[in-house]
C-alpha cells in the first residue's frame, strides 16, 4: 500500500474513528454516573470477589443469590452497618455494583474491537494507534484499580479507602479526557502552549482534574453530608478545626471539614480563572466553559444545601465531567493549527 493510498484511507476513516472515540467517552461518562450511584447507595462492597470473566454472569438461581449474600455477610460492612438486611435489600445493592462492573466490561469491548479493526485496516496513523494502545492499557489498569479500591473495604473497615476512591475516579476522568483529546485532534495539527492564554487553558484543565480528585475525597469521607450551609462553612468563612489532626497534611485527605473546605475554594479559584480567560479570549469555547462552571457551582451548592440526595449527587458528578470536557475542548481550540493536508489517492489507468 502506497503512502498516498494509506493517507487517503486514514482521512476517509477520520469521521468514523472520531465517532468511535466519542462513543467510548460517552460510555465512560455513564460509567462515572453509575459509579457515583454505587457509592451513594453504599453498594460498592456487595460483590466481594473479582472475577474479570465469570463475574459478568450475575446470580441466576436462589441458591446462587444466597451464596453471594453469605459472602457479603462475612465482611465488616454487613456486621457493623447492614446487620439483619434482607435478601431483597442485598439484591438492590448487588445490582448497582454488578452494573458498574458490567459496564466496565462493555467499555473494554467497545474500545478494543473497533480499535483492532481500525488498526488492521490501516485507518489509524502511527501516532493515533500508539495513543489508543496506551488508552487501552490504562483502561485495563483502571479495572485493576477498581478492585484494589473495593479490597480496601473488605477487611478492617466498613467503607473503601478515600485515597483509592479518589485515585479510581481520577484515572477514569483522565482516560475520559484523553479520549476526547485524541478525538478532537484527529486530522489537525496542534502545538504546545506558547502564550499566556494557552498556558492558562492548560492550567484550567489540570485544576478541573484536581477538583474532581478532591471531589473523590469528599465522597470517600461522606464530607458532603456535613456542614450543609453556604456561603459560610460551619458558621465561618474560615472555620475552626481545619488542621485538627496531626501531622497537618492528614487534614487534606482525612479531615472531612478540611476536604470540603478545599473542594469549595478550589471551585472559586477555577471560576475566577475561567472568567478571566473568557473575558480575554471571548471565544465560543471559553464562554461555553464559563457557563458549564457556573452551572456546576450552582449544582454543587444545591447538592450541599439539600444534603446530597441521590439524583442531585449524580447530577453534580455528571456536571463535573461536562466541565472537564469543556475544559479539554477549550484547550484544544487554543492549541489547534491547520488541518493535516490530504493526499488524494491516485489510481493508475
Amino acid at each position: 500500500m502506497t503512502a498516498e493510498t494509506l493517507n487517503f484511507r486514514q482521512t476517509a476513516a477520520t469521521p468514523y474513528v472520531r465517532a468511535w472515540l466519542f462513543g467510548v467517552a460517552a460510555l465512560i461518562f455513564c460509567m462515572v454516573i453509575v459509579g457515583g450511584a454505587t457509592r451513594l447507595t453504599d453498594s460498592g462492597l456487595s460483590i466481594t470477589e473479582w472475577k474479570p470473566l465469570l463475574g459478568a454472569i450475575p446470580p441466576m438461581t436462589e441458591a446462587q443469590w444466597l451464596d453471594a449474600f453469605r459472602k457479603y455477610q462475612q465482611i465488616p460492612e454487613y456486621h457493623l452497618v447492614n446487620k439483619g438486611m434482607s435478601l431483597a435489600e442485598f439484591e438492590f445493592i448487588y445490582w448497582w455494583e454488578w452494573s458498574h462492573r458490567f459496564l466496565g466490561r462493555v467499555i473494554g469491548l467497545a474500545f478494543f474491537l473497533p480499535f483492532a479493526y481500525f488498526a488492521v485496516t490501516g485507518a489509524l496513523n502511527r501516532s493515533t494507534a500508539i495513543r489508543c494502545g496506551i488508552l487501552f492499557i490504562l483502561g485495563g489498569l483502571q479495572g485493576a484499580l477498581g478492585w484494589y479500591m473495593v479490597a480496601s473495604g473488605l477487611v478492617g473497615r466498613v467503607d473503601v479507602s478515600q485515597y483509592r476512591l479518589a485515585a479510581h475516579l481520577s484515572l477514569a476522568t483522565f482516560i475520559y479526557g484523553a479520549i476526547l483529546w485524541v478525538g478532537f485532534g484527529l486530522g489537525r495539527k496542534r502545538h504546545v502552549p506558547e502564550t499566556g492564554g494557552q498556558w492558562l487553558a492548560l492550567l484550567i484543565a489540570a485544576l478541573v482534574l484536581l477538583q474532581i480528585a478532591a471531589g473523590g475525597f469528599v465522597a470517600g469521607l461522606d464530607a458532603g453530608f456535613g456542614y450543609n450551609s453556604w456561603p459560610l462553612i460551619d458558621g465561618a468563612v474560615v472555620p475552626k478545626g481545619l488542621f485538627a489532626a496531626e501531622p497537618w497534611w492528614r487534614n487534606l485527605f482525612e479531615n472531612a471539614l478540611t476536604v470540603q473546605f478545599n473542594h469549595r475554594n478550589l471551585a472559586y479559584v477555577i471560576f475566577l480563572l475561567v472568567a478571566a480567560q473568557a473575558y480575554a479570549a471571548r471565544s465560543r469555547a471559553s464562554l461555553l466553559l464559563l457557563l458549564a462552571v457556573l452551572a456546576q457551582i450552582a449544582l454543587g451548592v444545591w447538592t450541599l444545601l439539600w444534603a446530597v440526595p441521590l439524583w442531585l449527587g449524580l447530577a453534580h458528578q455528571g456536571g463535573a465531567m461536562v466541565v472537564f470536557a469543556a475544559a479539554i475542548w477549550n484547550l484544544h481550540t487554543m492549541l489547534k493549527g491547520e488541518r493535516v493536508p490530504v493526499l488524494r489517492e491516485v489510481r493508475v489507468q
